[in-house]
């Protein structure tokens, strides 16, 4: 079984994709780790020092972080785009008896299924290096299938986007993003990765956040309509200088300027508020009102 220092060795690297004719690709926005502190403190902040977890991995890459959850976990699931890396995987996964590599696109497949077939009905966890292309919208995929059993989502992910999804209402960092993941659960920052602990060095910085999944029943905002509540916070951030109601209506058309002012006052908001004053429970109030008037015609 290779080390996570053999696996973390530029040298190492480069002679393993020189053997298997491959090269790095910017499509899949593939930056390998070298630096093995990095793999080993996000393995462990995905597995949280529990036994017997499982963890699900996007985006294995190489195998270096898939080793580090291999040591640390029961069952690890890596599901990796790049069929060219499967042979890889194979190498540098020889020995970790745990782990089964999955060669499919994460965001074409189901979640539930995929997740019990590897897992049964049991909780599980997920940690990824995350392609920066394509961040929001795995991690929505994620929060919105996940289901009860998916307990957290441990990510590494360009430092804006992460300052975004961890913002406080009211600051230039928070929008939609930010409301959507308050939603399901508590975003944190952990730490962050500089460009040379990757081959290739991206051209900016990394950060690790954690996603601590809120549990059935214990869920402090449910909106009657989660459609009518996604809805309402797209279009609060979809023009972030128009005034609350003037945002509603232009992307709720069938709410008109003036329902959409007797809306908010209605529930004690300043008709001049913008949606990123807003925290997760207004808009869950404000959904849930236009889920009831729409119920009453």
């Amino acid at each position: 079984m290779l080390t996570l220092s053999e696996l973390c060795s530029p040298a190492f690297v480069r002679e393993l994709m020189a053997r298997h004719g491959i090269a790095p690709r910017r499509e899949f926005g593939q930056n390998f780790l070298i630096n093995p502190a990095i793999p080993r403190r996000i393995a462990e902040a995905a597995v949280g020092g529990e036994a017997d977890v499982n963890v699900l991995e996007i985006g294995p890459g190489i195998g270096t972080m898939t080793t580090e959850l291999s040591r640390l976990a029961g069952k690890v699931a890596a599901v990796e785009i790049d069929r060219a890396l499967i042979p890889v995987l194979a190498e540098t996964l020889d020995g970790c008896e745990n782990v089964a590599v999955i060669n499919r696109d994460i965001m074409k497949c189901s979640l539930p299924e995929l997740t019990r077939e590897a897992f049964g009905d049991e909780d599980y966890r997920v940690c990824a290096n995350l392609p920066y292309y394509i961040t929001s919208p795995i991690i929505m995929k994620l929060l919105e299938e996940g289901g009860e059993r998916l307990r957290s989502v441990t990510v590494m992910i360009q430092t804006e986007v992460a300052s975004r999804l961890t913002a406080s209402p009211g600051t230039q960092d928070y929008g939609s993003i930010t409301a959507a993941v308050a939603y399901y659960g508590t975003a944190k920052k952990l730490f962050t990765v500089s460009p040379g602990s990757f081959l290739p060095a991206p051209k900016v910085t990394s950060t690790v956040i954690k996603i601590e999944l809120y549990r059935p029943g214990e869920r402090p905002v449910t909106a009657k309509d989660e459609k009518t509540l996604f809805r309402v916070i797209s279009s609060a951030f979809g023009q972030r200088r128009k005034t609350l109601p003037n945002a509603l209506s232009a992307g709720m058309p069938e709410l008109s300027k003036d329902a959409a002012v007797s809306l908010v006052t209605s529930l004690g908001y300043d008709e001049r508020i913008r949606g990123e004053a807003l925290g997760i429970g207004d808009f869950a109030r404000i959904a849930d009102a236009i889920t009831a008037e729409t119920a009453e015609k």
